[in-house]
């Protein structure tokens, strides 16, 4: 049974509040979202929209809302896309500039974003030209992890995470660099 209008639109707050913060929206968030004065038909909603298993609820927790796969509006995540990555140069900037990437690439919308590959620079790391990398906006946990960082001047540099900082890429090593975020995949277009 297809869900009714209200209850797509539980939907919607619900994935929208999730690629947004990359959590689960509480009652009143989903309230506000839809334009409902009472958190008690979001409830309503929530137990219709569970008996027909588009999602799963977890009573004893306050972000307790799990969308199950039928219940998925979209099969696409918007990331921004930050700019180029070349060789030498800093990152040449596309402002307003977003790509579609699979949802099981994007853990975190809102802290995701990509980066285009231009040159063959990283060509040793097994990254080429015209390769698109995702990154997400956060500390390497793990030794191993390829991280996106910027000196000083833009110019950004792709090292391996760990106790010496391997660098894959040297650039200036002179500068203190930023860490950007870390590669969470890499997208690879055959022709």
């Amino acid at each position: 049974m297809l869900p009714t209008r209200r209850q797509k639109a539980v939907l919607e707050a619900i994935e929208e509040h999730l690629s947004e913060t990359g959590q689960t929206p509480t009652l009143l968030e989903i309230a506000r979202r839809c334009g409902l004065s009472s958190v008690a038909t979001v409830h309503r909603h929530l137990a219709l929209l569970q008996e027909r298993g588009l999602l799963k609820r977890r009573r004893s927790r306050r972000r307790g809302i799990e969308l199950r796969p039928a219940a998925r509006t979209s099969l696409a995540v918007s990331v921004p896309l930050l700019g180029i990555l070349g060789a030498e140069a800093p990152i040449a900037s596309m402002p307003d500039a977003s790509v579609a990437l699979p949802r099981e690439l994007v853990r975190r919308p809102a802290e995701t974003f990509a980066l285009r590959v231009q040159g063959d620079a990283l060509r040793a790391d097994q990254i080429l030209d015209g390769d698109l990398l995702i990154a997400e906006r956060r500390e390497p946990r793990s030794e191993g992890e390829s991280v996106v960082e910027i000196l000083a001047g833009g110019v950004a540099i792709l090292t391996a995470a760990g106790r010496g900082r391997e660098v894959v890429r040297d650039r200036r090593r002179d500068e203190a660099p930023r860490v950007l975020g870390v590669v969470t995949a890499l997208l690879r277009q055959y022709e």
